[in-house]
This record gives structure tokens, C-alpha cells and sequence, in this order.
């Protein structure tokens, strides 16, 4: 049984912060959630996923971010609550309707769930999508632990509900994947029925009437916002210092003024409903303020809000100094960190940061140095991607034009390293390389030589390549697709797709193929083994050498998913007779360049080593090995 559907009011259980937005979607009684996969979002939507037929739920993986919301939108416009989840590079998806959904507002409840990634931890981005609330008149929370970020949710659905509008709500990786102690509240006992009065429309024409409309529902909002219990100020009635802080910046600055004793000299003015503004209690603390830091990720939304607050209401203020993101007091990109926000504090007060007890430190950095392996960026063990890479760069050699690979979001992102031999040339959102392809693919009529290709995931096909192969098609580019097919969504914790025989909640689904759809498109589409490494290089070289679209799909099972349901296709060691090492002719190419983590240098031997413990099996380094000094055998 899950966590989140435990029915024990005040019990106090340890949930990750994406469980705990879950349990307060379903403490607010939603009936319908939806999302595509992204982290630091995914656990949201997996959560609620695993209790939906106990909790009598309709929850799915949708092909993209614009479509969940439109499905959750549905389900609000009928009256009941939905909940879509994203990270911040959905919403951009996303931002197409919800631009135009604000303005006709909802029936029900509707609460966005959008979770940022300060320094771009798992993203190709660190976007700071707080501004699409203002953009869109929307309500903001932002919680800053894992307790309110379940109560924030519920609370989210009962604003949403009043103003007939979206409510959204911004969680930051360290809030989402983070673990801290939760109080459950109750579970509804009755659910709502879906109903669709047609004597009421959704338009958002002319905007000349909705637009104000979607002003007087903030304002609303503005309103049930001003005295939440999200808001609040901990400190000395005049403090030397005033830190003004929502999200995770809450948490960090809270731990910084208590470990460094300051709660008699520094302020803490938390602010969980970041817009609108809490502009009574916030204009309350800057009269007896004369320096105040802000503390928050990633831009100055906050702080540039509270100074045009405080702008307009200067003539019945005191003299402030504003420290922040725009002074260079805190730094404008990454994360906070407890460790930052005491540097800043400690100096701003001048006060002396606590030494590190010296035995502590000394063995922190023995550990470091003697039993942490060094590990960089790279594939895992048998992972396709790495024989796909190495396939599409012998094909490219092999034709000698130095063709383009165009790259796109997913674990064959990290084809720009090492990993992936630094085959890809671009890396945007998801789809772009489709599209950039198509575009390349057309500049042979002005003039180039170079072949275009492009690599794309099997999910990333579906949520956002096929409208760019379909422009490529129609427009007679000449561009070659590789379709990665490793049959998971395999970066974010292998969620299905429309590709896959079941859906978010486990029962079975028609599966629409890929060459079934490029197929019926009317272009040529090949399929291969990426780990017969001669045949899938050899098919790229021929297929570059035609005009004209054309998908390859390389397919080969993920090797995570694999290792779950199936043997080590080959057990792999290295013949220390044949290893001659660094007098290779290959250099030591295996662990130099193909470098798979279960293939180690032995400093000792000057030989190569397979780890049998993460050696998946995939046999691909014998195929490479000049020497044939690595051996596979049947497993």
C-alpha cells in the first residue's frame, strides 16, 4: 500500500516532496492528473499513478505537456478538481493554452504543479517559471517545506475553485526530491461527478471582455491570498537585518539565522504566496527595516516585485538598501545552499562563521579521496546509446562530408561527452533537433555538402519530433531521423508512452509504433540492432547517401529495463594473455575512449578488467577490442 493514500488523519509519516504535492491533491479531492514525464516532476504523477484505482482516479502520461492540461482542463471545466504536473520546460509546452485558458477561467479546480531545476541538475535549462504567473494573471504558491507543500496544494485547489481560474504552484528540485516529515490530513469520502453545462462557454474571445475578467478573479485571489498561513514573519521588531525569502530560501536562511545565533538581529519574512503579493504584511516589515536581502531561486522575481511595491509607496518608508540577485549579494544563476546563504549572512552581520570541527573534516576528506571512485558523466553499462553513437560516428567517417548530427533532450543528451563520443552538434527542447534537421536538410539548395542528421528518443518522438518529420516530408528535406528506441522514458524512471502495451495505471493500451507512424507517412523507415555495430554504421553511411526524409530506428531495450525481466545476453572478461595495455596499438581505446563503466583500467597489471558487478552483458567492447582480447560468451 502507498503513503500517500494512508487514511489516517494526523499521522506523521516521511514523504519526498513530489508525494507530499501528491497526498495534498488528494486530501483536495482530484479526480483526474495528468503530466508527460519530467524531472524534478515525475514522482508527482507516478505517485498518484500507483493509487489510482484504489483512490478512484483517472491518471495518465499524456504525449506532452499542452495536452495534459487540456485533459486536466476538461476535467475542471465539468466541475471536478485536476491537478497536471510539469518541470519548468513543459510549461513553456504548456504556455500556448494556458494563455489562453486564464482568461476563460474553469468550473471546477484546476492546480498547476510546475517544479524548477536551479543549475539545470537534470534540464538543459535552469528557466525560472514564476513569471509565467504574472504573464498569465495567475495566483502563486511556493512552499518551502515538505509539510506545506502538501498543505499549499490542498489550499491551491480551494483558491482555484473560488476564482473559477488556474492556480499554480512552483516546487524547486531540492523542495521535490528532498524527504521531511508530513502530517496527513483527511481523505474525502464522496467524489464528485462530472458534468459539462453547456448553457455556459469557454472562449477566451473577445478579449476585450476577458481579459478584465481574468484581472477581477486575481484580484480575488489577491484577496484569500493576503492572510495566508503561508505568509509570515519570525524576528525582532526592527531587525539590522530583514531577509525576505520564499521557497527553498525560506528553509536555508531559517537554518542559517538559528545555527548562527542571529534570531535577536535578523528578520525572516517568508513568503509562500508569491503572486500576487502579500503587499500588507510585506509594506508592514519595510517600515522597520533599513537593509533587507532577498533569498530565492533563480531570477529576482521576488525582489523586483517587492521593490516596485516599495516604490510606490516610498514617501511612507524609511531609506531601504535592497541586497540581492541585482546587487551581486546573491549570486544570479544556480541554487542556494545552507553553505551561501551563511557566507552572505555571517558577512552582512559581521559575524564569524563556526569553525568545522578539524577530526570531521579530516576524515570527509579521506573519504573523498580514498573510497569515492571517480565517475563522469556517461551511459550505463550496456546502454545502446553508446554502440548508436559509436555506429552514427563510423557512418560519418566512413562518408567523409562532415555531416551534422542535430541532437535532442533525454539520456542521448549526454552524447555531447565523452560518453557518446561528442557525436551531437545541438542540444534545445525536445523536438528541436527534428526540426533543425529539416531546416538543415533544405540548405543543400542553397549550396551545402553536409548530411544532415538527427537523433531522437522513442518519447520525445512522440511528445514534440513528428510535426518536424512531417515538415521535413512536406518539404522534401533531406534529413535522416535515427529513432533511439530503447522502449522507456528512460530518463525520467521509464514511464510508459504511446508506444508501450500499458498506460500510467497499468492496464493495457494499443501501442502506436513508431514505423507504423512514419510508415504511413510515406517514408522509407529501416529498423536495426544498435549493438550489431557493422550492420547499424553501414545502414547510416547508405542511408545518408540518398535524397529525401528518412527514419532509421535503432532498437534496442533499455538496459535497466532489460536487467528486470531478463539474463545478461553474454557474460564478458578480458584474456589478460591477449591485453597488452598501453602497448596496444589501440592506445587503450576500451577504457579511453568507449570508456562503459564496466570496463576498468588496473593500474597494477596495465591491463584491462571487466566489473562483473555493473557489467551488463551487452558484449558490444568485444566487438571493438582490436585484439580480440575481450571474450563474450553465452550467459
Amino acid at each position: 500500500m502507498s503513503l500517500i493514500s494512508l487514511d489516517a488523519p494526523g499521522r506523521e509519516i516521511l514523504l519526498m516532496g513530489n508525494e507530499a504535492i501528491a497526498r495534498g491533491a488528494l486530501e483536495a479531492g482530484i479526480s483526474v492528473a495528468a503530466a508527460y514525464p519530467g524531472n524534478p516532476s515525475s514522482e508527482i504523477i507516478g505517485s498518484l499513478a500507483e493509487v489510482a484505482k484504489e483512490m478512484g482516479l483517472y491518471v495518465e502520461w499524456s504525449v506532452n505537456e499542452k495536452v495534459a492540461l487540456e485533459v486536466a482542463a476538461a476535467a475542471a471545466t465539468s466541475g471536478l478538481n485536476a491537478l497536471v504536473a510539469m518541470k519548468q520546460n513543459g510549461l513553456n509546452v504548456a504556455s500556448d493554452f494556458l494563455l489562453n485558458l486564464n482568461m476563460t477561467g474553469i468550473r471546477g479546480g484546476l492546480v498547476i504543479v510546475v517544479c524548477d531545476d536551479p543549475a539545470g541538475i537534470s534540464s538543459t535549462n535552469e528557466e525560472d517559471s514564476r513569471v509565467f504567473a504574472r504573464l498569465a494573471d495567475l495566483p502563486l504558491l511556493e512552499p518551502s517545506t515538505f509539510g506545506e507543500a502538501k498543505e499549499m496544494v490542498r489550499f491551491a485547489f480551494e483558491v482555484s475553485r473560488a476564482i473559477e481560474n488556474v492556480c499554480i504552484v512552483r516546487s524547486v528540485t531540492r523542495i521535490s526530491h528532498a524527504r521531511g516529515n508530513v502530517i496527513l490530513g483527511p481523505l474525502p469520502s464522496t467524489r464528485l461527478v462530472p458534468y459539462f453545462d453547456t448553457t455556459r462557454s469557454f472562449s477566451a474571445l473577445p478579449p476585450s471582455i476577458t481579459h478584465p475578467v481574468a484581472h477581477r478573479r486575481l484580484k480575488q485571489a489577491a484577496d484569500m491570498l493576503a492572510e495566508s498561513r503561508f505568509n509570515g514573519y519570525s524576528g525582532p521588531e526592527t531587525p539590522e537585518l530583514l531577509v525576505i525569502a520564499s521557497g527553498a530560501g525560506v528553509l536555508f536562511s531559517g537554518e542559517v539565522i538559528d545555527t548562527l545565533g542571529l534570531e535577536a538581529r535578523v528578520g525572516l519574512l517568508k513568503i509562500g504566496t508569491t503572486w500576487p503579493l502579500p503587499e500588507k504584511l510585506i509594506l508592514e516589515r519595510l517600515r522597520t527595516a533599513e537593509k533587507v536581502l532577498f533569498a530565492e531561486e533563480v531570477d529576482p522575481v521576488l525582489e523586483t516585485n517587492v521593490k516596485a511595491l516599495f516604490a510606490d509607496n516610498n514617501q511612507r518608508l524609511p531609506r531601504i538598501t535592497f541586497l540581492g540577485k541585482k546587487s551581486g549579494t546573491i549570486p544570479d544563476l544556480g541554487e542556494l545552499s545552507p553553505g551561501l546563504m551563511t557566507r552572505v549572512i555571517a558577512d552582512l552581520t559581521g559575524t564569524a562563521i563556526p569553525d568545522i570541527d578539524a577530526d570531521y573534516a579530516e576524515s570527509a576528506r579521506d573519504a573523498l579521496e580514498n573510497f569515492t571512485p571517480f565517475r563522469s558523466l556517461a551511459f550505463c553499462p550496456g546502454c545502446p546509446h553508446r554502440a548508436s553513437f559509436w555506429a552514427i560516428k563510423k557512418a560519418l567517417a566512413l562518408d567523409g562530408r562532415n555531416g551534422v548530427l542535430f541532437g535532442d533532450i533525454g539520456c542521448y543528451g549526454l552524447g555531447f561527452l565523452p560518453t557518446g563520443f561528442r557525436q551531437p552538434k545541438t542540444l534545445h527542447a525536445m523536438g528541436s533537433g527534428a526540426g533543425m534537421a529539416s531546416g538543415f536538410g533544405k540548405l543543400h539548395d542553397l549550396g551545402a555538402t553536409q548530411p544532415a542528421l538527427t537523433v531522437c528518443g522513442d518519447s520525445t518522438f512522440y511528445h514534440a519530433a513528428i510535426p518536424a518529420l512531417i515538415n521535413g516530408l512536406h518539404h522534401r528535406s533531406n534529413f535522416l531521423m535515427i529513432l533511439l528506441d530503447n522502449s522507456a522514458t528512460a530518463m525520467t524512471g521509464f514511464q510508459p508512452h504511446p508506444g508501450s502495451p500499458v498506460d500510467a495505471m497499468g492496464d493495457p493500451a494499443p501501442p502506436v509504433l513508431l514505423e507504423d507512424l512514419c510508415a504511413a507517412m510515406g517514408i522509407k523507415t529501416l529498423i536495426r540492432d544498435p549493438f550489431d555495430l557493422d550492420d547499424a554504421a553501414m545502414t547510416i553511411f547508405e542511408l545518408i547517401q540518398e535524397t529525401g526524409t528518412k527514419v532509421l530506428i535503432l532498437r534496442q531495450e533499455c538496459a535497466l529495463v532489460r536487467a528486470k525481466k531478463t539474463p545478461r545476453r553474454y557474460r564478458v572478461h578480458v584474456d589478460p594473455a591477449k591485453c597488452i595495455g598501453e602497448e596496444c596499438g589501440c592506445n587503450r581505446f576500451c577504457t579511453r575512449v568507449f570508456r562503459c563503466p564496466g570496463l576498468n583500467w588496473d593500474v597494477s597489471a596495465g591491463k584491462s578488467v571487466i566489473d562483473e558487478a555493473i557489467c551488463a552483458g551487452c558484449g558490444v567492447c568485444a566487438d571493438l577490442c582490436p585484439r580480440g582480447a575481450i571474450v563474450k560468451e553465452s550467459a
